[in-house]
């Protein structure tokens, strides 16, 4: 064969190869652009999503036939999953159309009804919730995470309790970190009931890594807090929660009321959870409490569990009714505030409003907000001698000027020229977070003939 014979020969093979890859090519891709409309179509039709979220999961599965997926939604439909549900299933974790039915999904739905104990209609939100749960290991990961759960809690209602409040309670290492986090607790002497109360009600706490709990704790003990009381749990959970910048910046807020560090520790021992609220949420408590009703801010530290109550459905209604109250001297004014706000709704009704009713039949309008103070003839004053020392006091840090007697707050009496002024340097200080420069008088406040002056510090 010649040389030009033998290239012509091996150029027609290679033209030959690129054309048959080539076509070989384009079927793959035709056969894949079928699959692709396939799995949009079958996603669409068959689970219920929308064309958007069909097309974003078809990135993530791809169906070549519907026998399999047919198998998948007719499983869950067999066990009460709604449409809705086997949608969002879908839509979360599109891979679970491939699962097998028979030997991935069903053992595990039969675990959770008949094992823990889960009810029907619980089991349905749970695992739309977290789908995980249905391709996660048996005998690896779900009957361990069970079996320790259940040692911890004793008893399947409470298991079931933590799943439903914390789906991931199921999916956490248990090796890892729930072992040692109990076990640690345990050390310090933290009782059984706490250790309960704290996987119960906030299982990602008791779930977290291990390092990061044990600085919480030792954090939480060097605070104060006895480990045999179920309120140093409680405090975990919330410096599990909480960085180190929103730790000092609500300590911030509550000092702008005239707490101090110990003072807010206190509270922070008494009720770990207030630190939690907003800054909006406790300016606006505060000053309704303090600036409103004229209660010392040193005296919610004693109940901060107040600061967390609904301003508008549950303080202002109750602080109502036991304003009339007082000035009808039904009531002593020597009671605290927790007497009257933390009671439940049932119980403050009838300590409150129906004992009282006979002599104050409009009592029940004052408290649903129907009718004000005006209207059952309670005639208080706009600002209390008493309030506005401790509420400009806090609210400005003041104290005496260098040489003046300082005088108690019942000392004090008001002159009503000067509730206006009184008025403009509380709101001014609402609206402002800096004192106003230099020494402040509160002209018309002040001992039988005398004015009292305070230097800002």
């Amino acid at each position: 064969m010649t040389q030009l014979g033998f290239l012509q020969q091996n150029a027609f093979f290679i033209v030959k190869s690129y054309a048959s890859t080539g076509f070989s090519e384009s079927k793959h891709q035709q056969r894949q652009q079928e699959k692709h409309s396939f799995t949009v179509s079958y996603l669409i039709n068959s689970c219920g999503l929308s064309s958007k979220s069909a097309i974003l999961a078809s990135q993530k599965v791809q169906l070549g036939n519907p026998d399999r997926p047919d198998s998948v939604l007719s499983l869950l439909k067999e066990h009460g999953f709604t449409n809705t549900q086997i949608a969002k299933l879908v839509r979360t974790h599109p891979m679970l159309l491939l699962s097998d039915p028979g030997k991935t999904l069903l053992p595990k739905i039969e675990f959770f009804l008949s094992k823990v104990g889960v009810s029907s209609s619980d089991l349905t939100r749970i695992l739309t919730s977290s789908p995980l749960l249905l391709v996660r290991s048996l005998e690896n990961h779900l009957i361990p995470c069970y079996n320790f759960l259940k040692s911890v809690l004793v008893v399947d209602e409470k298991v079931i309790t933590t799943l439903k409040r914390s789906q991931l309670s199921f999916l956490f290492d248990v090796t890892n970190n729930m072992i040692p986090n109990i076990a640690l607790l345990r050390e310090f002497g933290v009782p059984e009931s706490a250790i309960s109360f704290l996987v119960t009600n906030f299982p990602g706490s008791a779930f977290i890594k291990h390092a990061r709990f044990v600085k919480a704790v030792h954090e939480v003990k060097e605070m104060g807090f006895d480990p045999s009381k179920s309120v140093f749990v409680l405090a975990i959970q919330v410096i599990l929660k909480m960085k180190k910048p929103m730790w000092e910046s609500k300590l911030e807020v509550y000092k702008r009321w005239g707490w101090s560090k110990d003072v807010a520790l206190l509270a922070f021992r008494r009720n770990p959870n207030f630190v939690l609220l907003s800054e909006e949420k406790i300016t606006k408590t505060m000053d309704f409490l303090v600036y409103k009703m004229g209660w010392p801010s040193a005296d919610i530290a004693k109940n901060p569990s107040v600061l967390g109550l609904c301003l508008e459905k549950r303080i202002i209604p109750r602080c109502s009714v036991v304003q009339v109250l007082l000035a009808k001297d039904l009531i002593k004014s020597k009671f605290s505030s927790a007497t009257f706000l933390l009671p439940s709704e049932k119980c403050f009704l009838e300590k409150f409003v129906i004992k009282f009713q006979a002599s104050v039949p409009q009592l029940l309008d004052v408290y649903q907000g129907k009718m004000d103070l005006l209207d059952v003839g309670i005639q208080s004053e706009k600002l209390d001698p008493k309030m506005i020392i401790s509420y400009v006091c806090c609210l400005w840090h003041l104290s005496c000027a260098h040489g003046t007697k300082c005088y108690a707050p019942s000392e004090f009496t008001i002159m009503p020229t000067y509730t206006v002024y009184y008025t403009s340097l509380i709101s001014h200080r609402l609206t402002s977070s800096m004192p106003l420069p230099g020494t402040i008088f509160l002209l018309g406040v002040g001992p039988k003939e005398k004015h009292c002056c305070y230097n800002s510090c």
